[in-house]
C-alpha cells in the first residue's frame, strides 16, 4: 500500500506523551506540513502559535477546566472535575492554530492544515491530538491575547504533539458502507 495512505490509516489520537521535546527539526516539518495545506483563493489565513513553555500549558490547562466547569453539559462538567484528566494530555507541545476571519474560507482551510499536521506528526512517529476543548479557554480574551495571536486572527483549535508514551492500537473497524456512485 501507498506509503501516504498507509500513515492516514494508522494515525490514532494519542493521549499519552513521554515528557521529552519534539525536536526543533521535527516540529519545523509539522508546521510546513500545515502551511502546504489546501487554501481557498490561496488565502493561507492561519497563523500558528507553539507553546512549549510548561507553566503556560498548565495554566492553560487550568482555565480551561475551570471554564468547562461551567458548560451546560453534563459529560464536559465532569471532565472538568477530574483532577487526572488535563486538556492537553500533558503533551510538551500544543500548537494553537488560527485563522484571519476575512478569508472566504478560514475555518476550512485551518481545519485542512491541522490535518496535514497530524499526518505528517504520525509520518515522523510523533503522537498527536486535536483539541476541541480549547474553545473555553479561547473564550478568555484576556488570557488568549497572552499567547501573541496576530490582530485579526481568531484561534480555532490546538493541537497536542508530543512523543508517544506507547504505540496506539489498530483502527476501530470503519463503516465502510458511506458511498454511492452515480455513473
Amino acid at each position: 500500500m501507498n506509503e501516504v495512505l498507509t500513515i492516514i490509516k494508522s494515525r490514532r489520537s494519542v493521549r499519552n506523551y513521554k515528557q521529552e521535546q519534539i525536536s526543533q527539526e521535527s516540529l519545523e516539518a509539522i508546521i510546513e506540513a500545515g502551511i502546504y495545506a489546501p487554501t481557498a483563493h490561496n488565502d493561507q489565513p492561519w497563523h500558528f502559535t507553539v507553546i512549549q513553555n510548561h507553566a503556560m500549558l498548565q495554566s492553560i490547562n487550568e482555565i480551561t477546566k475551570r471554564e468547562m466547569a461551567n458548560s451546560p453539559v453534563e459529560w464536559i462538567q465532569t471532565m472538568s472535575l477530574n483532577s487526572g484528566f488535563n486538556v492537553t494530555y500533558n503533551a510538551p507541545t500544543l500548537i494553537v492554530v488560527s485563522g484571519r476571519t476575512d478569508a472566504i474560507a478560514w475555518a476550512t482551510d485551518c481545519a485542512a492544515a491541522i490535518q496535514n499536521m497530524l499526518i505528517a506528526a504520525e509520518s515522523l512517529n510523533i503522537g498527536s491530538v486535536w483539541l476541541g476543548l480549547l474553545r473555553f479557554f479561547f473564550d478568555q480574551k484576556d488570557e488568549v491575547q497572552k499567547l501573541g495571536i496576530p490582530e485579526g486572527y481568531t484561534p480555532y483549535y490546538g493541537v497536542a504533539f508530543g512523543y508517544k508514551e506507547k504505540e496506539q492500537a489498530t483502527a476501530p473497524k470503519r463503516n465502510m458502507d458511506v458511498v454511492n456512485y452515480i455513473s
